[in-house]
């Protein structure tokens, strides 16, 4: 097994247990303590964990970016509905934005009955989710790789996404503040986000309840610029309230 294999299982034991044992770890792995100490020094250094006496506790910091392939096993349940109340937007011939997050991985596989789709994305992931369908005129927005992310950003992407302008933008973000508005944890992917609101007739956020009344480094956009929002339960009733005023339409799936 790769460290970095052995890093990531390291980083999914963290996120169901919150806490791992070096000793317990090194028997998991059939690798020494010794070796289990120098992943846990590595998942601190990357804000990942906090080492303690033994072993190493979660990093609960919301402005820290799991990997990819972490976060798309988050919350598989909440990101299949919205995907699903997403594909009920999406109307056979219409031409989409997807941006890259884990959420809009779940809306391409909701997506494939769908014919003559125009998708356009910034995402690697995406693309080869939909390297299997036919009929559909998929685009990728090029731009320079973010290790770790399977994304492509950068101006050149941001160029590519300016020359377009389609139906629907379907993107995701990091945090949601009644304030600030849409929030990402980096710079680049901010400036993404806003290229493509900018480039849609009607921008639809998709986004889980964990992600309202949290802050980030980066403002993408503001509540103003979305026309929908489609997230996994019922929020609260200040922010329906927020929504109505702001005349976003909010869908969510429905209690049986």
């Amino acid at each position: 097994m790769l460290a970095l294999e052995r890093r990531n299982l390291i980083l999914e034991k963290l996120q169901t247990e919150r806490r791992v044992v070096v000793s317990e770890l090194s028997q998991l792995y059939e690798v020494s303590e010794e070796t289990i100490r120098r992943d846990l020094d590595k998942l601190e250094k990357e804000g990942l964990a906090t080492k303690s006496y033994g072993g190493a506790v979660i990093n609960e910091n919301v402005s820290i970016d799991l990997p990819f392939n972490i976060r798309k096993n988050q919350n598989v349940g909440g990101k299949q509905k919205m995907a699903e109340i997403v594909a009920e937007m999406v109307q056979d011939g219409d031409h989409i934005f997807l941006d890259a997050s884990t959420t809009a991985v779940f809306i391409a596989k909701a997506l494939k009955d769908k014919e003559r789709l125009t998708v356009i994305t910034n995402s690697m992931e995406i693309l080869i989710e939909l390297s299997d369908v036919s009929g559909w005129n998929i685009i990728s927005t090029g731009g320079v790789m973010k290790e770790g992310y399977l994304a492509f950003l950068g101006s050149r992407t941001e160029e590519v996404i300016r020359s377009y302008y389609v139906d629907k933008v379907f993107f995701s973000c990091k945090a949601l503040d009644q304030e600030w508005g849409i929030m990402e944890s980096q710079e680049s992917f901010g400036t993404t986000k806003k290229a493509m609101i900018a480039s849609g007739r009607k921008k639809i956020l998709v986004v889980d309840s964990t992600k309202f009344d949290q802050t980030a480094f980066s403002v993408a956009g503001k509540l103003r610029d979305l026309d929908v929002v489609v997230t996994d339960k019922r929020p609260s009733e200040k922010w329906l309230a927020r929504f109505t005023n702001a005349e976003i339409e909010c869908r969510y799936p429905k209690q049986p």
